[in-house]
């Protein structure tokens, strides 16, 4: 089993809905984000066996590739 660090940002969330997240997802030590705006989203981007943030990340929604950094 392969274990991975990662930074999540939540940018926005809604008080009386929690699954309802806005965010960002870093993989410690590779470049790109992920972002995901709702709970389940997130969910699959961690337990995903095949994601790592280098390649695009297919799930069962509209695919999502890596966001550009500023700078």
């Amino acid at each position: 089993m392969v274990f991975a660090s990662y930074i999540i940002h939540v940018y926005r969330f809604k008080k009386n809905n929690p699954r309802a997240l806005v965010g960002v997802v870093e993989e410690v030590g590779a470049k790109g984000k992920k972002a995901f705006t709702i709970y389940d989203e997130l969910w699959e981007i961690l337990n995903s066996p095949t994601f790592r943030l280098s390649s695009l990340y297919r799930g069962r929604r509209k695919v999502r590739g890596p966001l550009k950094e500023n700078g």
